[in-house]
């Protein structure tokens, strides 16, 4: 999330401008920031950790180094999130792993037993979605980004992301319904 002037800290728009001046410690906020939020964007991307944490990476370095050509038309963390995607895709394209998905961590804490198997089926059914269409949906309901966030980091127009997300949840929901079992 983006801080605000308002907040009791620096906005990420004005540390980024103060990074473009010079100063040696601005660009290091916005990394601490938003380096878990690229993580988690890069890995369901890459479904690799190895991938994942070299596209943050580049992704990071292409950021600072860019930095001057931030336009301010869209908030820093949609500019991450393109920079860290398109990172992440090339990293997919050169590298071709065998998951398209990250696997399930069983010591995330985060994740109670009871919501495992339904982690698990999620991840396989996104796994069977065009790219395009899984993208949008990450963003979109894992990471939730409105459409037109999800659209400028893409690249595409509103109304892509709303067809790509719509197509997807159609593909996925016979796929992730469960029938009851059966009472005798």
């Amino acid at each position: 999330m983006d801080h605000e002037p308002g907040d009791d800290q620096v906005g990420d728009a004005d540390l980024l401008a103060q990074h473009v001046a010079g100063d040696p410690d601005a660009f290091a906020e916005i990394f601490r920031r938003h380096r878990d939020r690229m993580w988690a964007v890069a890995l369901r991307t890459t479904g690799d950790r190895e991938l994942a944490a070299d596209a943050v990476q580049e992704a990071f370095i292409a950021a600072f180094r860019r930095a001057d050509r931030f336009r301010g038309d869209s908030a820093v963390t949609t500019w991450l999130h393109r920079i860290t995607v398109n990172s992440a895709i090339d990293r997919l394209r050169r590298e071709k792993p065998t998951s398209p998905l990250p696997p399930i961590d069983p010591a995330d804490r985060h994740d109670r037993f009871g919501q495992a198997e339904t982690a698990l089926d999620v991840h396989a059914a996104l796994a069977t979605l065009p790219e395009a269409q899984r993208m949008a949906l990450v963003l979109v309901d894992m990471h939730g980004l409105s459409v037109a966030e999800a659209a400028a980091v893409l690249d595409v127009a509103e109304g892509t992301v709303k067809s790509r997300c719509s197509r997807g949840r159609a593909a996925l929901a016979p796929l992730l319904t469960h029938r009851e079992p059966e009472r005798t």
